[in-house]
């Protein structure tokens, strides 16, 4: 048997996040200063809410029990996730305190977090991916492409990179079943075509369908070894424009080569490891959750024939 976990409702599309209705005494969650939240909120047009600003940028367990300790004593109808991951992950965890549904709104795109039933927090200093459970699935999730303008241009790269390469690692997944096949593949459909037509508006609806695939499955061997690159600094979609396609190549995946021509269309740069491959290696093999649904085994000699074409730029 397949079990596929999706939002309750999805709003999506041009003026979604005006045209939505929002209950009376919400509780609104984000990263964003005042000067950004406000213009958010007044495109939604919510009236009576309260807005806690105070989350920081790869949020731990105590801004969940901060948020929990302020407000679970106003009694709000309803959580709103409004920002990125770290907004959304905040409102993932603490629904549950407080007995309420929870609305997901992206304002980036690439990961689909407001897709899936997973969160990351940190616990003592360091970052723990829970899930899959469905106490992180979004009750209503709302995607517009409305947060595209004035998004700055590297962060539109890394995170249409991070979305394709979801979606075409998911497909290969061995956890992945026809439903999670047919969104990964028409995820990367609308995704390629927005990248070589230049049509980015486009890029918020193909995240959200490979955010709906591949958070039914996993992603594997690109991601695996993206991870040693982010540990060094590398932008996690930047470090996947490399990785998947050369984790692509070693698998012989259908996608090798439109995903290749996806990355040169982009325009990144190629990357060099500074950790010694051998050590670099080791971390990689490590990573069971992403090596295990590889539609391949996965060998050390492997990961160190994959790293070393990347350092070599031979993809």
């Amino acid at each position: 048997m397949n079990t596929v976990r999706i939002p309750k409702i999805i709003q999506f599309g041009e003026n979604a996040l005006s045209e939505a209705e929002y209950p009376k005494n919400a509780l609104v969650v984000t990263t964003a200063p005042p000067k950004i939240s406000g213009r958010w909120l007044d495109k939604m047009g919510i009236q009576d809410y309260m807005l806690y600003d105070k989350v920081k940028p790869e949020p731990s367990i105590d801004d969940v029990n901060a948020v929990v300790a302020e407000y679970k004593g106003k009694n709000p109808s309803v959580l709103i996730g409004l920002g990125g991951g770290s907004s959304m992950d905040v409102v993932k965890y603490s629904s549950a305190e407080f007995g309420v549904e929870k609305i997901l709104i992206p304002t980036t795109f690439g990961t689909g977090a407001e897709m899936t039933t997973y969160c990351v927090l940190k616990f003592d200093g360091k970052k723990k991916l829970l899930g899959p459970e469905e106490r992180f699935l979004a009750d209503r999730a709302i995607v517009d492409s409305y947060f595209m303008d004035g998004t700055p241009e590297q962060i539109v790269k890394n995170s249409v990179c991070d979305a394709c390469a979801q979606a075409t690692e998911g497909y290969d997944s061995k956890l992945g079943n026809a439903f999670t096949r047919t969104l990964c593949k028409q995820a990367f459909d609308v995704l390629y075509d927005a990248v070589m037509n230049d049509k980015p508006e486009n890029y918020p609806y193909g995240s959200m369908l490979s955010g709906i695939g591949f958070g039914n499955c996993s992603t594997t061997l690109g991601h695996a070894l993206s991870y040693v690159f982010s540990n060094e600094g590398v932008a996690h979609g930047y470090s996947l424009s490399s990785c998947t396609t050369i984790a692509h190549k070693h698998n012989k995946s259908i996608f090798y080569e439109k995903f290749k021509q996806v990355i040169e269309k982009i325009g990144f740069d190629k990357m060099k490891l500074k950790a010694p491959v051998d050590e670099a290696a080791d971390v990689v093999m490590t990573d069971k959750g992403h090596l295990n649904p590889n539609p391949i085994p996965i060998s050390k000699e492997d990961v160190i024939k994959c790293l070393n074409d990347i350092n070599d730029g031979n993809l």
